[in-house]
């Protein structure tokens, strides 16, 4: 696609409207706005007395019924416009184009009334999008105009600080996961029933894992006579990145905290530690050999072809997908969820996967939207009960119906008829998983209903995830020598990864490694997000 025409698709600037409102220009100010629309909505509880349209980028995700190629086809979004009396015409990105054509709408100018994005991903985040002018500082706004999101911010003032810039600006209608149930949904998974045949416990230290895969790889749990069984497989960059195996040294192989310091965990001693023993399962075949070219579909076809062990999951996506796809073909597929393990037996796991309340996703308004205060109550609206409800369940009597005051999906989503997932069928009616909301813990009690889901969800929040770093606010010149640096030192560190794991670098060099790394200037990275770190403590 040729910049023209990509611009030609995504030029979405200023939104339409007949009747009254804000007057046409740049994004008015509170008082200013409010005397041309005034506070109240309308009598009839719509926003507006006549129809609006605001122009909205957003992603639309993978995940979605065959046939859904907007999400104005999603229930809950045409319950909100019957409500409002507002219509999205929302601008998604082609598949695969997401990241590019967001970049040349921010480089163009050309937006939307309304850009929905993970701000993390943009150079300098939401405070470098406000000191571009590309969107609204919303304090303001909020505090007139948004009721429900306002009382969430004043009965959490963590969630405040979270969503906040380092001078207090709010720049996003954020999505929020508020419970530890909410913030982890990803870890360990072990064929329970694998387990059982050999007379096994579920591991729990790092000697227990080297165990547990020695007999999976030598003793054939999956019966067929073969020595064909994959004992773990870790996904590339959970391996490298996350924090599954990695936990039990006490670090991450990025920046984490250590007693209020940022420490960046490949430069120590225990990361070497952790490629030795990963170079050993390596060579004793306990690792698929081709863990770092298996993408999803090929992972799924392994653990379903009874090959696979242990791997890293989801709550929904892994345990209750492949649950779900096996109880016919084989019922006694049993798929568990593992503790992070540690070192030594009875150690509380130090890092596990724990998202924070507000991992950057948000709607943001900008500043080509002639109506900020029609857009800011349409945005408020999802965070009130009702709003909630709707983009959270659905449509009641479709989506969900009200049992002894719980709302409870239906069959078409617990069950669907065309065999849809449980994701994918909701995404019909709403949008829990990553959207301008407040995420409701009855979604997730419900997509993690099974005995195994919540024992998992159990385990993998046990951690206690005191060194995960918050979202953190960059200035834009930290930003840009934070990326001129990390560019370089995560395709190194990726690199060296997997050539110490496949023994294609002895670790005798690993001194070299952490030498080179330091050429790199990986401490003046360290020093940026101690720098960011510290003013997020004075937020």
């Amino acid at each position: 696609m040729t910049a023209a025409l990509a611009a030609g698709v995504i030029g979405c600037s200023g939104g339409s409207k007949e009747g009254n409102g804000t007057s046409p220009g740049a994004a008015a100010s509170p008082s200013a706005a409010a005397s041309a629309t005034g506070s109240a909505a309308q009598a009839n509880g719509k926003i507006v007395s006549s129809p609006l349209t605001l122009t909205y980028f957003v992603q639309l995700s993978a995940s979605r019924p065959s046939g859904m190629n907007s999400l104005n086809d999603m229930e809950a979004y045409k319950e909100l416009e019957k409500i409002t009396g507002i219509h999205a015409d929302f601008k998604h990105p082609a598949s695969g184009q997401e990241s590019n054509q967001f970049n040349l709408m921010m480089s163009s100018a050309d937006y939307p009334d309304v850009i929905e994005w993970n701000w993390n991903a943009y150079p300098g985040g939401g405070r470098a999008a406000l000191d571009s002018g590309a969107i609204i500082k919303l304090n303001d706004y909020i505090d007139k105009y948004a009721p429900n999101l306002k009382k969430i911010l004043t009965d959490n003032p963590e969630i405040r600080k979270q969503i906040s810039t380092d001078n207090g600006d709010i720049y996003s209608f954020p999505f929020l996961r508020n419970a530890p149930t909410l913030q982890t949904y990803f870890g360990l998974g072990i064929r329970k029933d694998w387990l059982d045949k050999l007379g096994l416990q579920v591991p729990t230290t790092i000697d227990e894992w080297h165990t547990v895969l020695k007999a999976f790889k030598e003793k054939d749990p999956n019966g067929n006579g073969k020595t064909d069984e994959l004992p773990l497989l870790l996904n590339k960059g959970t391996f490298n990145w996350g924090n599954p195996i990695i936990n039990a040294w006490g670090i991450r192989n990025d920046f984490y905290l250590d007693n209020g310091k940022v420490q960046y965990g490949a430069l120590t001693p225990q990361y070497k530690e952790f490629l030795a023993t990963m170079r050993t399962w390596y060579k004793e075949g306990l690792i698929d050999p081709d863990y770092a070219a298996t993408d999803a579909k090929q992972k799924t076809a392994k653990v379903t072809g009874e090959l696979v062990g242990a791997m890293d999951v989801t709550v929904g996506g892994g345990i209750g997908s492949f649950m779900n796809a096996m109880k016919d073909k084989n019922p006694a597929f049993n798929l568990v969820g593992a503790p992070y393990p540690t070192l030594k037996k009875g150690d509380k796991p130090v890092l596990g996967q724990m998202e924070p309340i507000f991992n950057g996703l948000g709607a943001a308004i900008s500043k080509k939207n002639k109506n900020v205060i029609e857009t800011v109550k349409w945005l408020d609206y999802k965070y009130g009960e009702a709003g909630s409800m709707l983009f959270n369940f659905g449509v009641e009597g479709k989506s969900y119906t009200m049992v002894n005051g719980y709302p409870t999906y239906t069959d078409d989503v617990m069950k669907n008829k065309d065999g849809l997932a449980f994701g994918v069928a909701l995404t019909k009616y709403a949008i829990p998983f990553g959207a301008p909301i407040s995420q409701d813990t009855r979604y997730m009690d419900q997509n993690a209903s099974m005995p195994q889901q919540k024992e998992a969800l159990k385990l993998w929040t046990q951690p206690d995830n005191k060194g995960w770093l918050p979202t953190l606010s960059l200035t834009t010149d930290e930003a840009s020598k934070f990326a001129t640096i990390m560019n370089d030192v995560k395709t190194y560190n990726d690199e060296m990864f997997d050539k110490f794991i496949m023994g294609a670098e002895p670790i005798d060099n690993f001194d070299k490694f952490v030498d080179k790394l330091n050429k790199m200037n990986v401490a003046e990275a360290i020093k940026i997000e101690q720098a960011a770190y510290d003013r997020y403590l004075k937020r």
